[in-house]
């Protein structure tokens, strides 16, 4: 499902990373990062409640409605950062989709002016993460090459009809994709179909090529992941994708710092996103970018019960103006 949006536009955008991305190529372009992973907390899942607040700290305009989402059980980070603000929430689930759902979820809201102003944010947390799917980091247990390292950060828009520099121009909704993978070490292969599936189904939809397109930025696949989803949109779609990068890929230093096949979470996309490319999109150096978040739907339970996991992606075209 593809929906045109007419003046809906990026307000503002603000990035909260921890110390592992702040030693990545991006962190010039970050609005704050912590030194530590704690994030001046005492445990891991308060230590991202206190990233969530910080990003948004720097909203200047206060949002109508606010749509966030998170990794954690019952979207605690979300729900405790903004019981305090006294504004109205929609909490999401989307996994490491969330970001360009809500994006999408609020350029509706704005284009068919049931909101002037709607906030959107998504966060993680290495810690916090891998402790609920994985394993707590405290047990040391040895990773695959294919597993992805999850971002530790908050990304936060503001999604209004007041005119800006960079303009939301559609977004697509996934579907549900399960080609049968069940290590949930590898969700690169986890998620490469539906973002395939996505990336297609907006070009369709919209009568488009892949060259319409200035960047095509995938969430967070990994150096496997990416090199799936290639494959399966020349064999599946025929299409080459061209111009194409991923964020968990870009937001580390992959020979330097020990974070497998790249990064991971909700956040990924946005840190990249919202910082770095926004900025080539403001200079003009980009002007047609497709934002592609991809979710792994995992869930412990269905894993344990020896069940494949399924995947959503969402993808959102942003343009310069």
């Amino acid at each position: 499902m593809t929906f045109k949006f007419d003046n809906v536009f990026i307000n503002e955008a603000y990035t909260v990373t921890g110390p592992y991305e702040k030693k990545g190529p991006f962190s010039n372009y970050f609005t704050y990062s912590f030194d530590d992973l704690y994030c001046m907390a005492k445990t891991w899942e308060q230590a991202e409640i206190n990233m969530i607040k910080k990003a948004y700290s720097y909203l200047k305009e206060k949002p109508e409605i606010i749509l966030s989402g998170d990794l954690l059980n019952q979207i605690a980070a979300s729900s405790y950062s903004i019981k305090d603000f006294n504004i109205p929430f929609i909490g999401l689930y989307s996994a490491c989709s969330t970001s360009t759902l809500g994006i999408i979820l609020a350029s509706i809201l704005v284009s068919k002016k049931l909101s002037n102003i709607v906030a959107v944010s998504v966060s993680s947390h290495n810690s916090s993460a891998e402790k609920q799917f994985r394993y707590p980091i405290e047990y040391g247990g040895p990773k695959k090459k294919c597993t992805t390292f999850t971002t530790t950060g908050c990304g936060v828009v503001s999604i209004s009809n007041k005119k800006t520099n960079i303009k939301i121009e559609s977004g697509t909704i996934g579907v549900i994709k399960d080609y049968g993978v069940k290590d949930v070490n590898y969700i690169g292969a986890i998620m490469a179909p539906s973002a395939a599936y996505v990336i297609n189904k907006h070009l369709k939809d919209l009568g488009r090529s892949i060259d319409y397109y200035d960047l095509v930025l995938t969430g967070d696949l990994g150096i496997y992941g990416m090199e799936i989803l290639k494959e399966l949109m020349e064999r599946e779609y025929n299409i080459k994708l061209s111009n194409y990068n991923d964020c968990g890929v870009m937001l580390y230093d992959l020979e330097k710092q020990s974070v497998c096949s790249g990064g991971s979470g909700p956040a990924c996309l946005p840190l990249v996103s919202y910082s770095y490319i926004f900025s080539l999109m403001k200079e003009k150096k980009l002007k047609k970018v497709l934002l592609v978040a991809t979710g792994s739907m995992h869930s412990l339970t269905m894993v344990n019960q020896k069940l494949s996991i399924p995947s959503i992606s969402h993808a959102v075209s942003i343009e310069a103006i």
